[in-house]
């Protein structure tokens, strides 16, 4: 059964309400988000508020976070407000289709979204929402990212290596030109599992790295995996 609540060096997630909890996923896109040139950033699905809240921790930015599951939003907001970082984080009740900051662009989106869009659904609805592709499309994510980021602003994402490759063509469609892949396998001899893909509106030439997580044995941690972290994970 996993625990109530997860802590971080700066701050805790509770996470008792969430349909999921705590993850690598989230993590490493928290950790390695952009956020060099970000002064407004939107996390789309926040869930427990975790990768708004290490965002915060990274840099000086106003973030804005939406949610529209009410429990988990109900979740982040108590996350939020017991950090030291509340006064610069928005969390709202909404999906990013009736989602509207008015005039506002965003220097920097993120989002672990829903894609398991052909697997068997979970018999919890709320989870099945959570990670099916039914309540947020790739066609409804990539008009909203269109729609909300500023030039030359950046669009990050995490996805299965299968989904992704097609997330990358598809956006193609939206104005939207990945940049960066970070290819993530989980040991040395394992495939890539996971990448973290930058969008830009701006075509320019992709570059690629791997990261590996463990060397071999369970929790024996890389030493890219460690110092991308390090800030985050009480144990290292």
């Amino acid at each position: 059964m996993a625990n109530n609540f997860f802590g971080f060096k700066q701050f805790i997630i509770h996470q008792d309400k969430c349909s999921f909890k705590v993850g690598t996923d989230g993590v490493l896109l928290g950790a390695s988000a952009d956020v060099s040139a970000a002064g407004l950033i939107l996390d789309i699905g926040t869930g427990t508020g975790l990768i708004a809240l290490m965002l915060a921790q990274r840099c000086d930015a106003e973030i804005h976070a939406i949610e529209p599951d009410r429990k988990s939003w109900e979740q982040a907001c108590r996350n939020v407000y017991e950090s030291k970082w509340r006064r610069r984080i928005k969390v709202e009740n909404t999906d990013l289709q009736n989602y509207n900051p008015g005039k506002k662009k965003f220097d920097l989106i993120v989002t672990n979204p829903p894609y398991f869009s052909d697997s068997l659904k979970n018999p919890d609805a709320r989870k099945a929402a959570t990670r099916h592709n039914e309540s947020l499309s790739n066609a409804e994510l990539l008009e909203g990212v269109s729609r909300l980021l500023n030039y030359p602003g950046k669009f990050q994402i995490i996805l299965p290596y299968v989904e992704g490759n097609l997330f990358i063509a598809e956006a193609h469609g939206y104005g939207l030109y990945c940049n960066n892949i970070i290819k993530i396998r989980p040991l040395p001899t394992s495939e890539i599992r996971r990448m973290i893909l930058t969008f830009s509106k701006e075509r320019l030439k992709v570059r690629e790295k791997f990261l590996t997580i463990e060397y071999g044995e369970r929790h024996e941690f890389t030493e890219d995996y460690r110092n991308l972290t390090r800030d985050f994970y009480i144990k290292f």
